[in-house]
């Protein structure tokens, strides 16, 4: 957006989704998703909802280790939410119970905090940074649902019932090669359980015959395995730009979350036909979709 390069506190997001997620588990009779990880709506929901922070006021860790690591928090967590699905009942104390743990671990929230000498509340932080949840649009492409029209997407993650662009598959990929070409960058969720490899930097899609180097990913391949469980959802990434290797094939330069690991220090070169088949779908800035498409769309 032209502005300042500044250094948000993921925790502060992290913290306000186990509060959601505690609850949604709790409607859900115990087959809520309480594990680690979710999908870009996730964020901007929160975001939208209860602001932001930066890193320095809200850190979000308060446990011994150098690094995060929440698998004894959620190991609580788990054991928490159980209770009140067995009593059928989401007491007043289990609630405080659940902040009581989050403090524990993560920190208590601030109601206000001093950033650059002026104070701000969570809420006013994001004004002042001048984002707008709003903008930002979930885009798939599947058979299964109407296209130009918003669907739901079958996947455990998606607890909040947030609808997706669905879009053919040519268009699906133009919106992403436009919005690269144009100054935004996409979050791209799918599988990376295939076929990826962060100590390579790279993610291909090979075909079974010797001779051919790719499978031609087709929205019919697409879409199978989508309804085999040969993809499915459990990374998010990324992608902020696209290259071509010496003989011109196309390749999304995608950032991964786990530090900077591999040939190229954090980054993987996602295939074409990768991001065809492996992609569930990807959060955009509306903007950075073409006008006829946004008209499509109705946006």
């Amino acid at each position: 957006m032209g502005g300042d390069p500044v250094d948000l506190s993921e925790m502060f997001i992290v913290r306000h989704t186990y509060k959601t997620r505690y609850f949604d588990n709790y409607l859900r009779q115990g087959k809520g998703n309480l594990g680690p990880g979710s999908l870009s709506h996730t964020a901007t929901n929160t975001i939208a909802r209860y602001g932001l922070m930066p890193e320095a006021s809200y850190p979000g860790i308060r446990y011994d280790s150098p690094v995060h690591n929440h698998s004894e928090l959620q190991g609580y967590i788990d054991a928490l939410a159980a209770v009140p699905v067995k009593m059928k009942k989401m007491s007043p104390e289990s609630e405080e119970l659940v902040d009581a743990l989050l403090d524990i671990y993560l920190g208590e929230v601030p109601e206000t905090f001093v950033y650059m000498g002026k104070e701000y509340t969570p809420v006013s932080y994001a004004q002042h940074l001048g984002l707008d949840m709003g903008d930002y649009v979930e885009i798939t492409s599947f058979t299964h649902h109407p296209y130009y029209s918003r669907v739901p997407v079958e996947i455990p993650d998606n607890w909040e019932h947030e609808l997706y662009y669905n879009l053919p598959l040519d268009e699906f990929m133009a919106v992403a090669d436009h919005a690269l070409k144009n100054g935004y960058t996409i979050a791209w969720d799918g599988n990376i359980s295939r076929d990826f490899s962060q100590q390579d930097g790279v993610a291909t899609v090979p075909g079974s015959d010797p001779s051919e180097d790719e499978v031609n990913v087709t929205r019919e391949i697409r879409q199978e395995w989508f309804q085999t469980f040969q993809t499915t959802d459990d990374h998010l990434m990324h992608v902020t730009g696209i290259a071509n290797d010496q003989y011109g094939v196309k390749f999304y330069i995608t950032k991964n979350s786990w530090g900077e690991t591999g040939k190229y220090k954090g980054f993987v070169h996602m295939s074409e036909n990768y991001f065809k088949a492996r992609c569930i779908g990807y959060m955009v800035h509306k903007e950075g979709i073409p006008e006829q498409i946004r008209k499509k769309l109705g946006l």
